[in-house]
């Protein structure tokens, strides 16, 4: 094996163990677009490991993929439900105003002379 093959493979395994650290984060800390964005990654990184004959690596990349896969199906209910929250709150407060503005604008007829 060549020095510049060895760099290459020493690399891959830094990548790959950051990779690994990354999709170990907590649960709250990634979004459903973070997590099709580091599974559209993934997928990419197998299909090159693939296409260059490292079966060991993309193997170890499928794996990371589907611990991704797993993590962000057990986020989608909580961030959905969370988005669903704070869309109601929002529509609540814009109510809220708009319902104050009504309100002042009775005050403001009332106390006018007719």
């Amino acid at each position: 094996m060549t020095h510049r093959r060895r760099v290459k493979l020493c690399f891959m395994t830094i990548a790959l163990g950051l990779a690994a650290s990354a999709i170990a984060q907590p649960i709250d800390q990634t979004g459903s677009a973070d997590c099709k964005a580091e599974e559209a990654a993934l997928e990419r990184d197998i299909d090159l490991a693939r296409s260059r004959g490292q079966m060991l690596h993309r193997q170890q990349l499928a794996q990371a993929l589907a611990a991704l896969r797993t993590r962000c199906e057990t986020l989608a209910p909580e961030q959905s439900r969370a988005a669903h929250i704070r869309k109601l709150e929002e529509e609540i407060r814009e109510l809220r105003l708009e319902l104050d503005r009504a309100e002042e604008q009775l005050r403001k007829l009332k106390a006018e002379r007719p």
